[in-house]
């Protein structure tokens, strides 16, 4: 950037204060902050936004500074603070710390919701007072907040977490250990790790552990030279080749066979291996991203998993949440499928169905919530999908077990009112009537979130 830091800038920092109470400030400052690489704003201790430079303009649009902006209405659309609105708000992060804070958001931009990482950066006066702050917004490529076919989606906080977690890690060369039950996208999440990284434009290389034999699985992994074995009757290319400059995903890691393990624990040390059958030492370089479903410090204690490889891999652990963790999400899941399943028309579901599925436990969670929006396409008579079509595409025992102890009055509320919406075929008249309650109230109980 043109600019440094600007909380350990004293010169940038006056120059700062110089212009923002001159006459000029808004063309000037405006300027200044046309010196970082990314879209930025200038930002009064009270929230307004002071100035905008041309990269926020081209990326979110122009601010009318001629009246009072807010970065909470701009951004959000709230009326109040964000932190008053139950988000982080960097802001005030930054005036309690005093130094620069970062945080992940849903924006509102031009293109709709995006998320968007937020960089804040406080500026004190000559007395150590925080005056100022110049907020960069760096928009997220990898996630989606609006349906996708190819990116990760999601709105929720488990999400957005999962997605700043991300943003963290990408830039550098550290191995990534995706952890999370099975079905809840890690090979999409690891794509999105590389995509995000200085590699994205060499080879993105999946490794299937699970299933393979251990003779397969070195031959598919480093590759065979001809004569090896019987049937080998050509050199065949390993996978750690392949990924060579670019990124190795290995898919359920802990299922790799135990003696394989100090084979792969010698190529992320030194970067070399031995394709089978062979004795010369070939190297690679690739960045490494594992997942599994499962409990890898469990399989240590048992001596199923080496404890120098578990140490290798788990250098920077990410959680994906389940489905259950992060219900909200689930519309906004099942549209982006829908998608991918109905190519040759457009399928949507009614809002009885979207409350249907957020009242379902999907133990497979995204894999098993497509199988069954694959079943009701199948299903329906029409491009609409109602709660009807999609009960019968459930298995018994799938609704939200009403012991599941809930954690605010709002999921109470919404989960009795799913089920009852449930057994009464989608008919919210009639759910209506059962509660003694207007039409309208229903709907706007079951739009709470």
């Amino acid at each position: 950037m043109a600019l440094d830091i600007i909380d350990t800038n004293t010169c940038q920092k006056c120059q700062f204060m110089q212009i923002i109470s001159s006459d000029r400030s808004t063309h000037d400052s405006a300027r200044m902050l046309d010196g970082f690489d990314y879209p930025a704003i200038l930002v009064s201790n009270t929230y307004q936004i002071l100035a905008a430079n041309e990269l926020y303009i081209r990326t979110f649009g122009a601010i009318n500074t001629g009246t009072i902006a807010y970065c909470y209405r701009i951004s959000h659309h709230y009326d109040k603070p964000c932190d008053q609105a139950g988000e982080s708000c960097p802001l005030a992060a930054c005036r309690k710390s005093g130094h620069r804070e970062k945080v992940l958001h849903v924006h509102n931009t031009p293109r709709g919701r995006e998320h968007v990482d937020v960089e804040m950066l406080p500026i004190l006066d000559d007395q150590g007072e925080l005056k100022y702050f110049v907020e960069l917004l760096k928009p997220v490529a990898h996630a989606s907040a609006q349906a996708s076919t190819e990116l990760m989606v999601g709105t929720s906080r488990k999400f957005n977490t999962l997605v700043e977690m991300i943003n963290r890690v990408a830039p550098s060369d550290a191995t990534v250990l995706l952890l999370g039950e099975s079905g809840t996208g890690k090979e999409l999440a690891a794509k999105a790790i590389h995509e995000a990284s200085s590699r994205k434009d060499k080879p993105f290389v999946t490794v299937e552990c699970a299933g393979l034999t251990e003779t397969l699985f070195e031959s598919e992994l480093f590759g065979h030279a001809k004569g090896a074995f019987t049937g080998a009757t050509y050199t065949k290319q390993g996978l750690v080749d392949a990924a060579n400059g670019g990124t190795l995903f290995l898919d359920e890691i802990g299922d790799i066979p135990l003696p394989l393990q100090v084979k792969l624990l010698r190529l992320i040390e030194t970067g070399t291996y031995r394709q089978v059958g062979s004795v010369e030492a070939r190297s690679t370089d690739f960045r490494l991203v594992c997942a599994t479903h499962k409990n890898l410090r469990a399989m240590v204690l048992q001596g199923q998993f080496r404890e120098d490889l578990y140490y290798r891999v788990n250098v920077f652990p990410i959680h994906l949440p389940a489905l259950r963790e992060r219900t909200e999400d689930i519309p906004l899941i099942a549209r982006s499928l829908l998608r991918k399943i109905s190519t040759k028309q457009s399928v949507t579901l009614t809002t009885d169905a979207e409350s249907l599925l957020k009242a379902t436990q999907f133990s497979g969670n995204v894999r098993e919530l497509r199988n069954i929006l694959e079943r009701a396409v199948l299903l329906s008579t029409t491009s609409e999908i109602t709660s009807q079509t999609l009960s019968g595409c459930l298995d018994e025992g799938m609704l939200t077990d009403s012991n599941d102890e809930p954690t605010t009055l709002h999921h109470l509320e919404r989960q009795h009112l799913n089920r009852l919406l449930f057994e009464h075929h989608g008919d919210k008249q009639a759910v209506a009537d059962l509660l003694g309650i207007s039409l309208r109230t229903l709907y706007r109980k079951l739009n709470l979130r």
